[in-house]
Parts: C-alpha cells; structure tokens; sequence
C-alpha cells in the first residue's frame, strides 16, 4: 500500500507554523512528472520488492516526509523534508533478513529528492530512474546491492490512481505501481537476475484513528498477470477497510524470537479474480525499523499458490502487530 503512507515518522522539534497538507482528491496521474517527489504532501515512498535467481529476496524503500512545522529560518539546517531508507535482503543461507535503515533531512549533501523524475539519495543509497529503466544501490552493514530495473506497464490503483484507504474522504492516497520489472544487477559482488515490483505513494493522511495497521501484498504472476492487495485492520481485531472483494486470511503464524510479536506469515489472499496462498521464503523477514521510522513489521518475499500449484513470487507486508501504527 504501500504501502506505507501511514508508516510511524519521527517527529521534529520544530519552531513555526504548522503546515497546511495538500487534500488527496481524485485527478489525472501524469507521467513523467510523478514519477516524482510531491514535497508538499505530508509522507512519500518509492518502495522496490523482488526476487533474485528465485532463491533469496530484496526490498529497498525511500521515505521522504514533511514536518508538521515549518520555520521560515532560510538556513540550510532547517529541515522542510526529511527522508528515510530502509534496505533488506532475505537470503535462507543466513536463516534470518539482513537489514539496514538511514535518516537524513534533505540538503546538506546529506540527501536529496528530485521532482522531475524518480531520483533519491541518502549518502551512498540511491534509487534513480532513466527512462524505463531504475537502478538501487544500496552499501549496507551486512550486505550491498546494484540493481537495474526495466519497466513497461504503469498499473493505476484504486480509481485511476486515486487510493481509498479508509471511511473518510481524506483517507486516501495516490498510488501507482510498475510489476514485473525484469532485474540485472549484482548483490555482494556476484551477478544476479529477477523479477520485481516498485510502488510509489503519497499521502497527506493519517493513518484512520480506528485502525491498528495493515497487510499488503504485490504478486508478480507467472502469466504476466499481477495482484495488488491489502486491508487495513482495526484496533479490535476486525477489517477496518478493504476493497470489495479482498480478504486476507491467516493461515500460520510466526513469533520473533527478538522482539515476541507473532505475525501470520503464511496467508490465504483473496479478490475476485484471484484465491492464492501465500506462503514465506522464511519466517523470519521481521524489520526492526526503530532507529529511522520508529516501528517493527514484517516484510519478506513469498510464494504464491493456487490449487497446490506455485503461480507467482512477491512480497508480503504486515504491520501494527507489534503495537498500532502512528504517523
């Protein structure tokens, strides 16, 4: 959803008025120009899922967020965005996700955003795109990557770009998304290939005070068809929101040894098209995301099946399980 228009941001100290947010109403998406930053929205993400070589999976996502206030200070120590990386690797060699996390408030040299195109950067992470073509690098503790991305089709979700994410109207986000990129790149050094998936949001909601968090999925499907799911669940335990048709139903969990949140990692996901079982690369894809975006969540690659027959690959995200997400 995104995934993640609502994720937990790091609050400020900041001396000045508060910032008037854009509302989210329906319009005509246009490209190249989304492709873009929307600086004047509260919360941004250009989010990229995939497989490599179909035997370990990859996720690295940009934030970029502006404060609730905003200082007419002129120095570049004020800081009218700030952004946040996550980068993950999910390789069942190591029998748990490698991950690593940045934050930075934009200029500096530290890290920027364009608004022309897709082209974001903190220190030595960058995701920029040219044309049809991104490439990620990512120099992480563990583990590094340099990935070439090659998109065709722009799938436009919700209502032509226009994502309802709750009852009320300005519960919603514009959402597009780009599956089955074909991936040529390098992870450690060694030559890989693969499929992937890149989302791009924003928002200027909160997350609906009734709801807890949300599961999400982005499926490539092995006949060049592809799934995008998710439903926001409410604090009682109940679908806060989803769209007509989509449900997800738990199927196996999974407790983290290091923090104790348990996570239904093994999901049957439904629409009207679609009844697939999902079912992780390994159980333990868990994201510790404290140090940058403030929240622990799950978020790793999956198998999706139909009928006991291996259909598609994706990625599968599960939040507020650990405690109900905050903007």
């Amino acid at each position: 959803m995104r995934r993640r228009a609502f994720l937990s941001l790091v609050a400020l100290p900041l001396l000045g008025a508060k910032v008037q947010y854009p509302e989210v109403k329906p319009r005509t998406l246009v490209f190249p120009r989304d492709h873009g930053a929307h600086p004047d929205f509260r919360v941004e993400w250009w989010y990229v899922t995939g497989w490599l070589d179909d035997t370990m999976g990859f996720q690295v996502t940009f934030f970029r967020a502006r404060p609730e206030e905003e200082s007419d200070n002129p120095s570049s120590f004020n800081p009218k965005q700030v952004l946040f990386a996550h980068a993950a690797l999910s390789d069942p060699k190591r029998g748990r996700l490698l991950h690593d996390q940045r934050a930075a408030r934009a200029g500096l040299s530290l890290a920027h955003v364009g608004t022309d195109r897709t082209e974001v950067w903190l220190d030595d992470w960058s995701l920029v795109q040219d044309g049809k073509r991104y490439n990620a690098k990512v120099v992480a503790r563990d583990f590094e990557y340099d990935l070439n991305f090659f998109a065709n089709e722009i799938v436009l979700q919700g209502e032509e770009g226009f994502s309802r994410k709750g009852h009320r109207p300005s519960e919603a986000s514009y959402y597009y998304s780009r599956p089955n990129l074909h991936v040529i790149g390098t992870v450690n050094g060694r030559g890989v290939g693969g499929q992937a998936w890149l989302d791009h949001e924003w928002s200027s909601a909160y997350l609906a005070p009734e709801a807890a968090g949300w599961d999400w999925c982005g499926i490539n499907l092995h006949d060049g068809q592809s799934l995008m799911a998710f439903r926001m669940r409410g604090k009682d335990g109940r679908v806060h929101f989803a769209d007509p048709g989509v449900s997800f139903e738990p199927l196996r969990m999974w407790k983290s040894p290091r923090t104790g949140v348990e996570y239904p990692v093994e999901m049957r996901v439904k629409t009207f098209r679609h009844d697939l079982i999902l079912k992780p690369l390994m159980d333990d894809q868990e994201l510790d995301s404290r140090q940058s975006t403030g929240t622990i969540y799950w978020e790793g690659a999956v198998s999706a099946f139909a009928r006991n027959n291996l259909v598609g690959k994706g990625y599968l995200e599960l939040t507020g399980y650990w405690k109900p997400m905050k903007l």
